[in-house]
């Protein structure tokens, strides 16, 4: 029996539901030689900016029991480095280019797609807005949900390219941002990014990462994201990318089942970059077992 495990988000069609979480897959060539690129749903790359950007200062990553602490600062080439250095090497293969964008003001989202836009590489946008706007005092753009909103329109506004907020966790109602997401014209959510979370050495008194705080990824995020998955399933007819802690098909499945028709695998390609494979290998072996004959067969059964 085949299995169609194909997927769409707004115009963009993944030959399958498994991508890669941004900032743990580099821009494509750094997995290049041990992951078959043509096989994942999409390739979401490293978050661009318009200018480059070099990130925050070392210690940057942690590792904890059950996961890893990271504060990289978003280093990345910006718009223009992206498009002249990565873009040749991305165009030779045939799966989707998710190009998750940041800023530090409202304007600077806007301007990143304006470079961006034109470059047909270029499948959708990943909008990240966990980011501090300094321009306002510093609240991330993900936790108020006036600034999120007035963020997607903006973006909304610059491009008829598939748009995904990626929604922050630390929010008191996921489902509010899920609906606003909707509201403003996004193709689909993301949930989500990573944990706001700390770790002190205790022989030194100081914090393990030079920035302090950082956010948590990994096994120890994966029940809130399923849980945040399943209430913003509640509220939006959006299609929903499901990530935190996916290293096993298993995990991949729970979260189509909770609600999200896709997933991305994020700290398990620092361990084992065939995780990607192994979850598109099991998520289709799930279905030919139970007799399912689409991914979308299985998104949003749980029974709660």
């Amino acid at each position: 029996m085949s299995v169609d495990l194909k997927v769409k988000i707004g115009s963009m069609e993944m030959k399958n539901p498994v991508t890669v979480a941004s900032g743990t897959f580099g821009y494509g060539p750094e997995y290049a030689e041990l992951v078959d690129l043509n096989r994942l749903g999409a390739i979401t790359v490293k978050g661009i900016c318009p200018e480059e950007h070099v990130g925050n200062a070392t210690p940057r990553t942690f590792e904890t029991r059950g996961g890893m602490l990271n504060a990289i600062g978003l280093p990345g080439p910006g718009a223009k480095g992206f498009l002249e250095k990565y873009v040749p090497f991305l165009k030779q293969f045939n799966t989707p280019v998710i190009v998750n964008i940041w800023g530090k003001a409202m304007e600077d989202y806007s301007r990143v797609v304006e470079l961006l836009d034109a470059e047909d590489t270029v499948s959708a946008y990943e909008i990240n807005l966990s980011c501090p706007n300094v321009k306002e005092g510093g609240s991330a753009f993900g936790t108020d949900v006036d600034m999120f909103s007035r963020v997607i329109e903006l973006v909304r506004s610059k491009t008829q390219k598939p748009i995904i907020p990626k929604l922050a966790p630390n929010v008191s109602h996921i489902g509010r941002f899920a609906k606003a997401a909707e509201n403003c014209g996004a193709d689909a959510i993301s949930i989500m990014n990573s944990y706001p979370a700390m770790a002190i050495n205790i022989e030194t008194l100081e914090p393990e990462l030079a920035n302090r705080t950082g956010g948590l990824s990994g096994p120890a995020i994966k029940p809130i994201a399923i849980k945040l998955v399943w209430d913003a399933a509640k509220t939006t007819s959006l299609p929903i990318i499901g990530m935190g802690g996916i290293f096993e098909p298993e995990d991949a499945i729970e979260f189509m089942i909770a609600g999200a028709s896709a997933v991305a695998v994020g700290t398990a390609n620092f361990v084992d970059p065939s995780t990607t494979l192994r979850v598109i290998d099991g998520i289709e072996a799930y279905l030919k077992r139970k007799g399912h004959t689409s991914v979308g067969d299985i998104v949003g059964t749980v029974q709660a």
